[in-house]
C-alpha cells in the first residue's frame, strides 16, 4: 500500500455511523471503507452504475442457482443410470 496521508473529512453523523457499521461487518475500519469509496468514485462509478451492477449480480445469482439445480438433477439421473447398469452387470 502506498503511503497514507492524514486528511480531515467532515461527515454527517449518520454517514459516520453507517461507515462504522459497514467497517465492523467487513472487518475493516472507517478509513479503509472511505478509501474504498474514493477508489470507486475515482474509477468513475456512480450510484446508477452501482444499482445496475447490484441488480445484475442478483439476477446472475438466480440464474446460477437455477443452472446448479439443473446440473444436480442431471447428476442424480446419471448416478441412477450408472447404478442400474452396474446392477444389470452384476445380474448377468
Amino acid at each position: 500500500m502506498a503511503g497514507l496521508v492524514l486528511t480531515n473529512v467532515y461527515l454527517e453523523d449518520t454517514q459516520k455511523k453507517a461507515l462504522a457499521k459497514k467497517a465492523k461487518a467487513d472487518g475493516t475500519n472507517i478509513s479503509a471503507e472511505m478509501r474504498r469509496a474514493v477508489d470507486v468514485y475515482l474509477a468513475g462509478m456512480n450510484e446508477d452504475d452501482l444499482r445496475l451492477l447490484d441488480e445484475a449480480t442478483k439476477q446472475a445469482k438466480v440464474e446460477i442457482d437455477e443452472m446448479n439445480q439443473i446440473l444436480d438433477n442431471g447428476l442424480k439421473r446419471a448416478n441412477k443410470f450408472f447404478a442400474e447398469i452396474e446392477a444389470l452387470k452384476a445380474a448377468a
